[in-house]
């Protein structure tokens, strides 16, 4: 009977010291974590596929189509483990990794627009599609994962569960770090419109006058 007082005591004491609360938002990193990994992943396979319908109409762009080829080399060379989002050297590469393919991709897109037979392309247009879609769903997945390490944290830190804490060995674990949150979280722009057509050069002053070969007054009388 004693014994069974004496666990029931332990789980209360448990409870109340945020044991339960380290171990469900522990959980949620975990599976948040999965789900940033996804989505970048999703970008990245895109990538292939969108440089090569990109050199088919603008081959000569190469150092823009090099670039992101390159960042997504980078990518896919970094060796992502559940650990990662343990380490905050470690995460800090990942995120610089990610951002500056993102802006390789923004830059190929803004090319892309110069060039009105690319646009028109049906497998370009999905792919940018597909682009903006798994864009959105990075924004989301990394704001979830930052809100689970936000709640997380603060349970770690907090008295009377930072004791517990200690105890069990809960540490605080980085976080994304956001330099600029508006851009990190705005999509490329998609745009299925048609290229603009340049605006009319206006007429020299003077040039209706003198081809008529009369003057405004002599042409009234």
């Amino acid at each position: 009977m004693k014994k069974w007082l004496a666990i029931g005591f332990l789980s209360l004491s448990l409870t109340g010291c945020g044991y339960n609360t380290l171990q469900t938002t522990d959980e949620t990193i975990k599976s948040s974590w999965s789900e940033v990994l996804n989505q970048y992943q999703r970008r990245a396979d895109l990538v292939p596929n969108l440089v090569n319908v990109v050199k088919g109409y603008a081959a000569h762009e190469k150092d823009i189509l090099i670039q992101v080829t390159e960042a997504r080399a980078r990518v896919g060379q970094m060796q992502v483990t559940p650990e990662l989002a343990n380490d905050p050297q470690a995460l800090s590469k990942f995120q610089a990794a990610q951002g500056e393919l993102s802006s390789a991709l923004s830059r190929l897109l803004v090319v892309a627009e110069n060039y009105p037979q690319l646009k028109a392309d049906g497998v370009f247009r999905d792919l940018q599609a597909q682009l903006e879609g798994t864009e959105n769903r990075i924004t989301v997945a990394r704001n979830r994962y930052i809100d689970a390490v936000k709640e997380y944290n603060l349970t770690v830190r907090k008295f009377p569960s930072n004791l517990t804490a200690m105890v069990f060995g809960y540490e605080v674990k980085p976080n994304f770090t956001v330099e600029n949150e508006k851009a990190i979280s705005t999509p490329p722009k998609v745009d299925f419109g048609p290229a603009a057509a340049p605006a009319p050069t206006p007429a020299p002053a003077g040039s209706e006058s003198s081809s008529s070969g009369a003057s405004p007054l002599s042409a009234g009388y």
